[in-house]
């Protein structure tokens, strides 16, 4: 039998280049070892400040260093962050489909624009004061 998801990645079928990439390096990066070998560079750079007078050159090094760390990681995150949020938003999608009397036109909402979104906020925010209303 086959689905119309045979393309997903399997044992058979791995994930973009890009894709492993950022997931490798989001996962180490988030690890705590990491953060603590970050702060033993910094360390050792600060320390090395005097053996370098702290001249611009050594100031540079740090300054340069986190700059492209800097930059780099903000694609890494972001990539990271729009492979959650598309697989969330699938999920809620599906549990949406499944749920006896669920809206389907809530489906697919993060396609609206801000001024949609708090219109349906606003109703949603108001459903929710009346209810609490009937409880209490």
């Amino acid at each position: 039998m086959t689905t119309k998801y045979e393309h997903l990645p399997s044992k058979h079928n791995r994930a973009s280049l890009f894709t492993r990439l950022a997931q490798a390096v989001a996962t180490w990066t988030g690890k705590p070892v990491t953060f603590f070998a970050a702060v033993a560079i910094i360390l050792v750079w600060a320390v090395s400040g005097p053996i370098f007078g702290f001249n611009d050159t050594w100031q540079l090094v740090i300054n340069t260093s986190t700059t492209i760390i800097t930059f780099l990681m903000v694609f890494i995150i972001q990539n990271s962050q729009n492979r959650d949020t598309a697989a969330m938003q699938i999920k809620l999608d599906e549990l949406i489909i499944r749920l006896e009397g669920a809206r389907e036109e809530l489906l697919d909402l993060e396609e609206l624009d801000e001024k949609d979104l708090a219109l349906i906020r606003k109703d949603f925010c108001e459903r929710a004061s009346k209810a609490r209303s009937r409880s209490a």
